[in-house]
């Protein structure tokens, strides 16, 4: 009764009520916002539209592999837009990946089995794999679904024209292309489709001036497409202008540095300048970029033998002539001599050439022979095989000399008749 009573510690009930006010405002508004682990945190997902614009600004800019994989990315966010597959489906018939193409353009239709440009881009896609009868069948729905269509009407001139310079096709297709590139520029006067396919009729018939001009025109459209340069380039090359068709073909080859076809176009160019030296670098990059092409082996093969790399010509050439196994382990197919094809015929006959200079000529003269039974018409090819026959005559009447390994500037290394790559 006596015993005295404590003052209560204000400090401490303080410090107490403010350390359960904190741990009430961490339990409210801090701990419901950190999620329980081991489950996933949801991220936040970009509009099927953005990723749309982001895809067609690399595609202006040339940026074909980075636009396919945005392309796909939109699909991912919106798989149900067939609209999308078709960019898709175009964008990488420019970049050279046809047979994607093909399914993107199939997945479209799957969606929207009645929409025009699915079946047109399935045809374009087509027409460079050589399916020629596919893609006009293609080509007829997708114009029966809307006859104006223009892209439609200018991958119809690709497909004729395609099928015309494979021998698939008679001249009548190249009537047909003229008008069909006339109604796709007036349907459509400002899409570079409309002018390539135009150019590429004037190429056809021998309108190089003018096939220029509209490769020109596609080329102010959308000045960052590597196949518009190696079309203008092309028709430079014909005419002579050498400096010209070099810069484009190394423009297209800086826009698309895995394709062969600059670095195959610039070594005929330069073969044709009589730059052999270059036309080999260039032939041996080809190869590179591309190894299992036989023509590119043969074209290699052909600059090897210009430079007098006899050795080096034989084994390129016998990939396109015997086929076999390269030491990357590629398995090459032979590409038969046909008629109406200089190109082949030229790596046949610089073949025997070269096993000629070896002096194995046992099957050096079954070379000319084979290119005089297959291909007598072909007076350049027969030409140069009366000289694989007669140079095994000369190695017959004089004493054999071991093959040179390296390269000779003997006056009979050019004594053969040569085409004009």
């Amino acid at each position: 009764m006596n015993r005295r009573r404590s003052r209560p510690n204000w400090f401490r009930i303080i410090l107490l009520c403010l350390l359960v006010l904190a741990g009430a405002y961490v339990n409210r508004y801090i701990v419901s916002d950190i999620a329980p682990i081991g489950v996933p945190t949801s991220t936040p997902t970009i509009a099927p539209e953005s990723l749309i614009a982001e895809a067609e600004g690399e595609f202006k800019d040339g940026k074909l592999i980075p636009a396919i994989e945005t392309y796909k990315l939109a699909i991912a966010s919106n798989p149900s837009d067939s609209a999308v597959y078709i960019k898709l489906a175009q964008t990488q018939v420019f970049a050279g990946k046809y047979k994607d193409a093909q399914t993107s353009a199939e997945d479209a239709l799957l969606l929207n089995p009645t929409n025009s440009m699915a079946f047109a881009v399935r045809a374009w896609a087509l027409g460079f794999q050589k399916e020629y009868i596919q893609a006009e069948d293609d080509i007829a729905r997708a114009l029966e679904l809307d006859p104006n269509n223009a892209l439609a009407h200018a991958y119809y001139v690709e497909i004729l024209l395609d099928s015309y310079n494979d021998g698939v096709n008679s001249f009548d297709v190249v009537e047909k292309s003229i008008s069909e590139s006339q109604v796709a520029l007036a349907l459509a006067p400002n899409t570079l489709e409309t002018h390539r396919a135009r150019g590429y009729v004037l190429e056809t018939t021998g309108n190089y001036e003018e096939a220029i001009h509209e490769y020109e025109a596609a080329i102010a459209i959308n000045g960052n497409i590597a196949d518009l340069y190696l079309s203008i380039g092309r028709n430079y090359r014909t005419l002579g202008i050498y400096e010209d068709a070099i810069t484009a073909f190394t423009r297209a080859n800086a826009l698309n540095p895995e394709d062969p076809t600059p670095d195959l176009f610039m070594s005929r160019t330069y073969a044709t300048r009589g730059e052999f030296g270059k036309a080999m670098q260039y032939a041996e990059s080809a190869v590179a970029n591309s190894p299992a092409d036989a023509n590119l082996r043969g074209n290699l093969g052909v600059m090897y033998y210009r430079n007098s790399y006899w050795n080096e010509a034989v084994k390129e050439l016998q990939y396109v002539v015997k086929g076999g196994l390269t030491e990357e382990g590629i398995q090459m197919e032979v590409i038969e001599l046909v008629p109406n094809s200089p190109r082949i015929a030229e790596y046949y006959f610089t073949y025997g050439l070269a096993l000629s200079r070896l002096n194995q000529c046992g099957e050096a003269l079954q070379i000319a022979q084979l290119i005089i039974s297959r291909v007598p018409s072909d007076e350049l090819a027969v030409e140069n095989s009366n000289a694989i026959i007669t140079r095994c005559q000369e190695n017959l009447a004089q004493t054999p000399i071991p093959p040179l390994s390296a390269p000779t500037t003997d006056s009979a290394a050019t004594a053969e008749s040569t085409p004009t790559p």
